[in-house]
């Protein structure tokens, strides 16, 4: 499976990556060694403690490369105005009165319950391309569509909120 990722999400991948790595894999190791160091294994909850963090650590790794590793690098090529990749869209949807704002993201910093959604999602294929202004038809399935209002498109950057999901 290949990811879409921007340059910021190998960046930031590759930290985590670095910091799993440098710091916390030798204390970890130094845990194991302590806790192996207080004699019998077979009863000793911190060895296999240990251990436990230092696979989940190793994982996590290893996942995190495979992502590098087999990644699609994409960018935004949509105008300033345009919603597209890490913008901010505000827009009204059919029923509410309070306007809803979301951020369409790569599918590993998507999350819809912190308001990140990606292009691939009914909605942000939508919204994509289009400025304020402009009325968007959603197709979600046979049964559900409706139209939204773009009423502002914002360019707030990548922020630090922006976590990656961890799986």
């Amino acid at each position: 499976m290949h990811d879409k990722l921007t340059k910021s999400d190998i960046q930031k991948m590759q930290e985590e990556i670095d910091r799993r790595t440098l710091v916390d894999r030798p204390k970890i190791l130094k845990e194991i060694q302590e806790a192996r160091a207080q004699g019998d294994l077979s009863e000793n909850f911190e060895y296999y403690a240990a251990r436990k963090a230092n696979r989940e650590n190793n994982s996590r790794i290893n996942y995190l490369q495979r992502m590098i590793d087999t990644a699609i690098i994409v960018e935004d090529r949509m105008a300033e105005d345009q919603a597209g990749l890490n913008k901010r869209v505000t827009f009204r949807m059919p029923g509410r009165d309070e306007p809803m704002t979301l951020k369409i993201v790569t599918s590993v910093r998507a999350d819809s319950m912190e308001g990140r959604i990606t292009p691939e999602s009914p909605l942000g294929r939508a919204l994509m391309g289009h400025r304020a202004g402009d009325t968007c038809h959603v197709k979600v399935n046979d049964q559900m569509e409706y139209d939204v209002e773009i009423l502002k498109v914002e360019n707030p950057g990548e922020e630090e909120s922006d976590r990656l999901r961890s799986y």
